[in-house]
């Protein structure tokens, strides 16, 4: 007789996210990969194959109801922490090693929340009211406070029923089947056309996505109208109508039109700096000011005229403000002018030469000012030194760790 062959057990076969797959959970790992979670698979990153669950989290097996990465610094023993819930339990996860106690009921962890939940996500403070995790189920939404466990519920009826949701780059997405709905986190509001499908924006699959066949920007081919960096830390580069966050390693590089956070610079800006928990663009003669909150707001009475606001003529080629400091230096063709900020009406207080001359922005940090021009820019340790100095420093290119660029 022949011997047949019976296999120990039938791995799973593997699901194509570009054939539209409804995830499970999605959420960032501590590394800032986004995993996308579907029964006993889990995809790591925008781009890849699907990889076997038990490879991620051994103790566990899928499908998950919901998944999100904790924010809680106050707590460094749970910030960071990634949280899966499964029926009426939920694991905790860091470097892929589930901790001590897990799993355990989720009334333990986070009292006032329902089992079998279909979605989760975390929402930090200054985009929520407090440090807080949204837990959808059917139409309600239990927002948890994570200091207090204070639950509030809410019922967003106009939301599709999400199966999960995902916060990026300070957006909320609503994923539902192979689409998704951006909300508001604190009201649910959603503005723009939505639903779109997510095969277009968070996965690469062929014969898909809103930036066409459009290639990765060359390094070398880099030209920046501006750079700031705002009073939280958040790091923009605009070139021409798009913007590039570059202080979210964590969560990629992503270009955006500008429009979506700065809805009057249509057509790209001049110059930008930020002071005061506000945000300055410069576009031809009219300066914009905007609150610096996680969605710009437009300060009543803006635009004013350059001259008006700063006390300057002409055309402004790049401007930067340094940490710590309360003056604007403002480069305007071979000549820097400072622009003291707290001074009623602003007028130009001093003006320096410059060894370099059509520079396209400027962007000053803790670690010292680059001037950019082209795709190579120009570094100096501060103020002082670009002000007094008579010959142009090396410059240095543009590379992928700075902006994300294909070197």
């Amino acid at each position: 007789g022949s011997l047949s062959f019976q296999a120990p057990f039938e791995i799973p076969a593997a699901p194509d996210r570009c054939g539209g797959v409804e995830f499970d959970a999605i959420a960032p790992n501590e590394k800032g990969n986004t995993l996308f979670f579907k029964g006993d698979h889990v995809w790591n990153g925008f781009t890849g194959p699907a990889q076997l669950f038990s490879l991620h989290f051994k103790e566990l097996n899928g499908p998950i109801n919901a998944a999100f990465r904790m924010h809680n610094t106050e707590n460094p023993n749970d910030h960071d922490h990634i949280y899966l819930f499964q029926d009426d339990k939920v694991c905790s996860y860091f470097n892929q090693t589930l901790e001590e106690g897990y799993p355990k009921q989720i009334q333990e962890d986070f009292p006032g929340v329902p089992t079998h939940l279909d979605a989760a996500v975390e929402c930090p403070k200054g985009e929520c009211m407090a440090d807080s995790v949204l837990f959808f189920k059917g139409q309600d939404v239990h927002v948890y406070d994570i200091a207090t466990k204070a639950v509030k519920t809410k019922t967003w009826s106009h939301l599709p029923s999400c199966t999960s949701a995902f916060r990026w780059l300070e957006h909320y997405y609503c994923f539902h089947g192979q689409n998704f709905t951006r909300f508001h986190p604190i009201s649910g509001e959603v503005t723009g056309a939505y639903p779109k499908d997510a095969r277009h924006y968070f996965m690469n699959c062929p014969n898909f996505g809103h930036r066409g066949d459009r290639k990765p920007l060359k390094c070398s081919n880099i030209k920046l109208n501006a750079a700031t960096t705002d009073d939280g830390g958040r790091t923009y580069f605009f070139a021409g109508p798009i913007y590039i966050r570059v202080d979210t390693h964590r969560d990629g590089f992503h270009a955006f039109p500008i429009t979506r956070a700065w809805k009057e610079a249509n057509d790209g800006v001049d110059a930008v700096f930020s002071y005061d928990s506000k945000i300055y663009l410069i576009k031809g003669d009219q300066v914009y000011i905007y609150k610096a909150d996680a969605h710009f707001t437009l300060i009543e009475g803006y635009p004013k005229t350059v001259k008006e606001e700063l006390g300057i003529e002409g055309t402004v080629d790049a401007a930067f403000v340094c940490p710590t400091e309360n003056i604007a230096h403002i480069i305007q063709g071979k000549i820097m002018r400072d622009v003291d900020l707290t001074a009623t009406p602003r007028v130009i207080s001093r003006d320096f030469p410059l060894p370099l001359s059509d520079i396209d922005a400027g962007l000053c940090g803790d670690d010292g000012i680059r001037l950019f021009k082209g795709s190579q820019f120009y570094y100096y340790e501060s103020p002082r030194i670009l002000a007094m100095g008579r010959i142009a420093p090396v410059a240095s290119d543009i590379t992928s760790a700075l902006m994300g660029c294909e070197d």
